[in-house]
């Protein structure tokens, strides 16, 4: 009676362990604690704060740590746990779901947090989920053609799971719909993304437009700048994505998500997406405005917020303020970096981004 109890154990826990290798400090890290080397495989800043995203859904949740594990190891063949807008056929997002597979809409998927969600979703549908042998509920979630690819990652995705993992494990099999209140993953670095632009709300209602303002004209814009607009108002937690509270970059990556356009996580990632602007004077809805912040510096910008039009701007401005309207003016000295993340005259936002 004991050998299938012992053998089955074997099959379930990664065999093999796996070391991380800090590349990059605080200064050019995030939420996620910055760049590093783990089984071999470089996964960077953006990467990082993915994987902290992932983690916090299934804490929030109350899954077993299995689930995460199960999670990133999937991310990282997919996607290299990237948000990714293209893939095979219609493939995207860190876990390359495809529409027409009913994962969800294009813009749905573009989000870390509904992707990880509806991943949770098929995943603890399984039957003995969490007691497969390395690999096989990966397999079972994605139908992959190279179902061989996931076992050989859960040891480096274990390694990343306990990086960020809060308090003790929680027990098999979890409630289904998960619990309601929020259980928040390890942030590694301290909270760098505050803004330190002085406040002034005599120049603009910070929590509402003006009279006579209209979205922009183009439909990838409006869907941004109306998605953010929409989050006025809500609380700044430091690394969130939403749907509750954001940090600064994860409001602009959730807007451009309900645009269609996948766009990287974390301030010293997205200050390289799209394409440069050259001025403030060719600012246009949409574009994403990068200054210092209160900790960062005019090489490694900390803090990021998005044209609106009408001179105003929309940010998740730090944990005291949150989502805010802000004037143009009061950043324009500050500025150090403006990216075009979908330029209304091409079809597709420019792949991998250019120099600043």
């Amino acid at each position: 009676m004991l050998l299938p109890i012992l053998t089955l154990a074997l099959m379930v826990g990664p065999t093999a362990t796996a070391t991380i290798t800090q590349l990059s400090s605080c200064e050019q890290g995030g939420p996620g604690g910055g760049s590093v080397v783990v089984d071999r495989q470089h996964l960077g800043a953006s990467e990082m704060d993915l994987a902290r995203t992932i983690v916090d859904v299934v804490q929030q949740r109350h899954l077993p740590r299995r689930a995460g594990v199960i999670a990133i190891a999937t991310g990282m063949v997919e996607s290299g746990l990237r948000n990714l807008d293209y893939g095979d056929r219609d493939s995207v997002g860190v876990f390359q779901q495809r529409p027409s597979q009913g994962w969800g809409t294009r813009e749905q998927i573009l989000d870390p947090v509904y992707a990880t969600a509806r991943f949770l979703d098929a995943l603890i549908a399984l039957p003995g989920w969490d007691t497969m042998a390395p690999g096989r509920a990966e397999q079972a979630v994605q139908r992959s053609g190279f179902p061989d690819r996931y076992a050989p990652r859960e040891p480096a995705a274990a390694a990343i799971v306990d990086r960020f993992w809060s308090g003790p494990d929680n027990p098999t099999p979890a409630p289904p719909s998960g619990g309601t209140e929020a259980v928040q993953a390890k942030t590694l670095c301290p909270d760098q993304g505050g803004s330190d632009v002085p406040r002034d709300p005599g120049q603009a209602d910070p929590k509402k437009l003006p009279p006579g303002f209209t979205l922009p004209t183009d439909v990838r814009q409006r869907a941004a700048v109306g998605f953010a607009l929409n989050q006025l108002g809500k609380p700044y937690v430091w690394g969130a994505k939403g749907p509750n509270a954001y940090d600064c970059s994860g409001l602009m990556l959730a807007a451009w998500a309900a645009a269609g356009v996948g766009i990287p996580a974390g301030t010293i990632s997205q200050v390289h997406a799209g394409h440069a602007v050259a001025s403030i004077q060719q600012v246009q809805p949409g574009d994403l405005l990068f200054i210092p912040g209160s900790l960062g510096t005019a090489k490694i910008p900390r803090h990021v917020g998005m044209y609106a039009g009408h001179d105003l701007i929309v940010d998740a401005y730090d944990t005291g303020t949150g989502v805010i309207l802000e004037p143009l003016s009061a950043w324009t000295s500050k500025i150090v970096a403006i990216r075009r993340i979908a330029d209304p005259s091409s079809p597709s936002p420019p792949p991998g981004g250019s120099p600043l």
